[in-house]
């Protein structure tokens, strides 16, 4: 059996901006990733809210995805694949994070990855880095806006061309999730159950094709 690690933040959790709950297991792209590889696989969830690649938020600096990352590596070990898909969070305007920086944030955690897994379950999982889908024009009537100003449109539309060099550069595989799905309309910034159902696919066959 091969472990699947999901990496993530509130998307990956499973956010649902309708209710400020969670999606059941028959919408989270992750359980429905579990559903399409079957008993083979053994998909992880590890999605939080509010987590960021490296950026530590002033009130919940626990959030920094960077604190977590070997713990979880370690908990799970022997991991297989490592999906991790982050970088949405970067985008709050207290942070001022340039794509670019928020690239750099990723590739650290990609570099964590390589070094603590060579070291301590003997192989390099495979990595799928996933470019965050964009931030959604309705972001200013968004509850979560304030956090999120207009401009994190922009920056979050530049994330594909700087994650895939970073994947480019450490060996990963890249999936532009920005091709595929949007946010739901109801906050600009979560996923719709049709937005998990895609995912779900696209990664289902970026697993296949590995």
């Amino acid at each position: 059996m091969k472990t699947v690690l999901c990496y993530g933040d509130s998307n990956t959790y499973g956010y649902n901006p309708s209710t400020g709950l969670r999606y059941s297991e028959n919408i989270r792209w992750t359980c429905r990733l579990q559903k399409l590889l079957g008993s083979d696989y053994k998909v992880i969830e590890e999605g939080c809210n509010g987590r960021t690649t490296v950026f530590d938020d002033p009130i919940e600096g626990w959030k920094n995805g960077l604190g977590y990352l070997r713990p979880c590596l370690n908990s799970h070990k022997p991991v297989d694949i490592v999906v991790m898909m982050l970088g949405s969070n970067d985008l709050k305007e207290l942070f001022h994070a340039k794509p670019e920086e928020i690239a750099h944030g990723a590739e650290i955690l990609v570099k964590d990855i390589i070094d603590f897994t060579g070291n301590k379950q003997g192989f390099v999982p495979e990595i799928i880095l996933v470019s965050p889908p964009e931030i959604g024009e309705g972001i200013t009537s968004s509850p979560f806006y304030g956090n999120f100003l207009e401009n994190a449109i922009g920056r979050s539309r530049e994330f594909p061309k700087w994650y895939k060099k970073v994947a480019e550069e450490n060996g990963c595989v890249f999936v532009n999730a920005a091709e595929y799905i949007q946010p739901s309309t109801v906050d600009s910034l979560h996923l719709s159950p049709e937005g998990h159902e895609r995912l779900a696919e696209v990664l289902y066959e970026t697993i296949r094709r590995i």
